[in-house]
């Protein structure tokens, strides 16, 4: 059974329905953040990159990132507006958070010692909240809710 090897919360400000997960060692990234980034879906992957797209405009969201030595238990979709999974490919082992208006944030987080692949999944909660604040007063914190767990590929 998969064992929960770091877990940290980030605030992703969100720009543009827009943030995203990238590769700290972004320099020799093909399409870094947020070049041809796609409004809609909910998750899009590129080389080093992970795109998530907002129901909201611009707010501030809730981001719980959690790295599991395996595949974490699923989750109750039930309990999620949207999930998806995608591969992520890290060269340094750490991943910096992106908005569109801000850049790069400060937080970065440490899936390993040095580079590998990963599994993603990306579970979010709150997304109609976030549109109707969006359409309405503008701009809020923690109203869209993300859980993002990462494991090796290789298991």
């Amino acid at each position: 059974m998969a064992e929960l090897v770091r877990q940290q919360h980030v605030d992703a400000h969100v720009g543009n329905h827009g943030f995203g997960f990238q590769e700290s060692d972004d320099g020799d990234l093909p399409v870094p953040f947020p070049d041809d980034f796609e409004q809609g879906g909910f998750l899009h992957a590129f080389p080093g990159r992970l795109d998530i797209y907002s129901a909201g405009h611009t707010h501030t969201a809730s981001v719980a990132v959690e790295v599991w030595d395996g595949q974490p238990p699923a989750q109750d979709p039930a309990q999620w507006d949207e999930q998806a999974e995608a591969a992520f490919e890290s060269i340094s082992g750490e991943v910096a958070v992106w908005s569109m208006d801000l850049g790069r944030a400060d937080d970065v987080i440490t899936l390993a010692d040095s580079g590998g692949s990963w599994r993603v999944r990306v579970s979010c909660t709150g997304r109609d909240e976030a549109a109707a604040l969006s359409e309405g007063e503008g701009t809020g914190h923690g109203v869209e809710k993300y859980l993002v767990q990462f494991w090796p590929a290789n298991l």
